[in-house]
């Protein structure tokens, strides 16, 4: 069950994290690497069994 709601907040911030607005263009990195830090550390979560 967690699995599946993480997944699904995954889905939704990979879904946000691309800067299709005008106002989103100039963030940069941001969006993107917090997302892909914290797909790091779910990985690291689940390869160790705590997840």
């Amino acid at each position: 069950m967690l699995r599946l709601v993480l997944l699904i907040i995954l889905i939704l911030l990979l879904i946000g994290s691309f800067p299709l607005w005008p106002y989103s263009a100039g963030w940069g990195y941001g969006p993107s690497g917090g997302l892909g830090l914290l797909l790091i550390i779910l990985l690291v979560l689940v390869v160790m069994g705590r997840l």
